[in-house]
């Protein structure tokens, strides 16, 4: 295992954070590939989209039925600017949704964020009009369902979402990870535990495996050896006094980390500069 690397990548992405958010002059590590390329906070908490879906989402609106629908649009925009003009949703107008997100595009402005790819899933039609009929409106006609509730740990309810057409389990989890820090998911038992994997963590596990990038996982065995990790890097992240890390952020860390070994190792460079010196 070379667990040491993924720490060190840890360690070294969290103070390029501290520094930043000290107001430190750049640059904020020597590393270069850490200067030119962005990559996400070591908690998924601080990064920029997820502050501001926490700040003007979550937190304001955290009592309302329709929390969870707005959720899942704000992830599967995941651009701040376009869920600013959309504006809380209560009332579900697919129309509406549609307009907004073509005046945007007609704007020449950007409409969707690039961290998640939001396919139309062969079918031919845009963007906006397959999420807004094909995966909102349905998710809408049964939103207690796609909600969570007081009895769903965070594995149920990911599961239950997941099966939304649009989703999958990687996009539900990323509401998960939204939901959780409010009523009713912000006690469940799996709080800590819980993480679904993606493309780049399943590649990421397998770099700390030594094992090839592309060995197929089976979802409960990429879980068992990411909670082993975990009891690897969490004295590790207590000695770098650096907070403990969910098993959702060190699934995170483990996408960045396989994005940061593909750039170092030239077989690829992240999508994102980042203008670090």
């Amino acid at each position: 295992m070379f667990e040491n690397v993924v720490i060190d990548f840890i360690g070294n992405r969290y103070n390029v954070f501290k520094r930043k958010e000290a107001g430190l002059p750049k640059p904020w590590t020597n590393d270069k590939i850490l200067q030119s390329y962005r990559f996400c906070n070591v908690h998924r908490e601080a990064d920029t989209v997820s502050k501001w879906v926490m700040n003007n989402i979550v937190e304001p609106h955290k009592e309302h039925s329709t929390l969870a629908f707005n959720v899942i649009i704000a992830r599967l925009i995941n651009w701040p600017d376009t869920l600013q003009k959309l504006g809380y949703i209560e009332f579900w107008d697919p129309a509406y949704f549609i307009e907004v997100l073509h005046n945007i595009e007609d704007n020449g402005e950007k409409v969707f964020g690039s961290a998640y790819i939001v396919s139309t899933n062969g079918i031919r039609m845009g963007k906006a009009a397959y999420l807004a009929n094909k995966v909102l409106t349905p998710i809408w006609e049964k939103l207690t369902f796609y909600s969570p509730n007081r009895y769903d740990t965070l594995e149920e309810y990911n599961y239950r979402l997941s099966k939304a057409r649009g989703m999958g389990s990687f996009m539900a989890a990323q509401v998960v990870a939204d939901l959780k820090h409010v009523w009713p998911l912000f006690k469940t038992l799996d709080w800590w535990t819980f993480a679904a994997s993606g493309p780049g963590s399943r590649r990421g596990l397998n770099r700390v495996l030594g094992q090839p990038t592309n060995k197929a996982w089976k979802e409960r065995e990429w879980k068992h050896n990411l909670v082993e990790l975990s009891k690897i890097v969490d004295p590790c992240m207590e000695k770098l006094k650096i907070p403990r890390l969910d098993l959702q952020n060190l699934q995170n860390c483990l996408c960045e980390f396989d994005k940061y070994e593909r750039t170092r190792l030239g077989e690829g460079r992240p999508r994102s500069t980042y203008p670090g010196v």
